[in-house]
């Protein structure tokens, strides 16, 4: 028999009422969030399932769109950079370095892209019914990873096609690598997603940063290119205190084997575990920042 409006309002009025700010305390708020996104797993599953499907919904190639985009970027830049500007004489193996350099940025723009929107584009269902509010965001990180794990398949085969499978030690700085995008990446459309909702226009300056953030990082040019030029001064610094050039530069030690022998920073592993560290304070600063924020989603969408 179906459950009557009245018994549905009568079991909604036994729950206890939960407000939808942060739980008072820095480190009890984080647990609480933390017990909160995990009581929702399922949800977030759910959401992950959603976002993949909607984004393929109805179109005929349905995940391989999701290669499309880097791969033709792939195509421009080696056509452009190293064919008519000679970059593939200078860089060996140029098409594995550039999809190297892309498939890393391509998770990270993924996520802080779609994750700055996420919390406006689920305004329906935040209106509707109270659940943890970060579920969103990471939706978007679930989905992006996906993504980025059919990139990496045509990653490796592609260097198994140009017999320069990574082996070895190598493969110790793509977790480091890894992490860095995710936890800066997921940091950032957690505060964006949030200040969002307040101030539409930061989807609009995100795409500007994003793109200085790409030109900001050896994608499509070496780090020997850059080093030559500010080695040992204070824009070196500057230049390696970008978490996505470390990530990066990480991923082209594990998977551009071409490159042995080419210049790279010093200390990069080590610059990587400390990239981690100061990434994983900002996540929880993010978080809280989220928290605090998202009592008035509702109200302010």
């Amino acid at each position: 028999m179906d459950t009557t409006a009245e018994d549905r309002a009568a079991a909604l009025a036994l729950e206890p009422m939960r407000s939808a700010g942060p739980t008072s305390g820095f480190f009890r708020g984080t647990a609480q969030s933390v017990r909160d996104i995990v009581g929702q797993r399922e949800l977030l599953h759910l959401l992950v399932l959603r976002e993949l499907k909607a984004r393929y919904k109805d179109s005929v190639f349905g995940f391989a769109w999701s290669l499309m985009r880097p791969l033709a970027l792939l195509l421009i830049y080696f056509v452009a950079l190293g064919q008519f500007l000679g970059a593939a004489k200078q860089i060996p193996s140029f098409a594995i370095f550039v999809y190297t350099g892309l498939t890393a940025w391509t998770l990270f723009n993924e996520i802080v892209l779609i994750g700055t929107g996420s919390i406006v584009m689920n305004s329906g269902l935040i209106k509707k019914v109270y659940l943890p509010r970060e579920v969103f965001p990471l939706s978007v990180v679930g989905s992006a990873l996906f993504n980025f794990g059919i990139q990496l398949v045509i990653l490796l085969l592609a260097t198994v096609i140009a017999r320069q499978f990574p082996l070895g030690a190598r493969w110790w700085y793509f977790p480091l690598s890894l992490l860095v995008i995710v936890v800066y990446g997921t940091a950032f459309a957690l505060l964006l997603s949030a200040v969002n909702v307040y101030l539409r226009d930061v989807q609009y300056i995100v795409e500007i940063f994003l793109m200085v953030f790409f030109w900001a990082s050896p994608i499509v040019y070496s780090w020997q290119l850059v080093s030559d030029h500010i080695e040992g001064s204070a824009l070196e610094s500057l230049y390696l205190a970008n978490p996505v050039t470390l990530a990066v530069l990480g991923f082209q030690q594990t998977f551009w084997v071409a490159g042995d022998g080419q210049p790279v920073p010093s200390d990069l592993g080590t610059r990587l575990g400390v990239a981690v560290g100061i990434g994983v304070l900002l996540l929880w600063l993010c978080q809280r920042a989220f928290a605090r924020l998202q009592s008035n989603f509702a109200q302010e969408l």
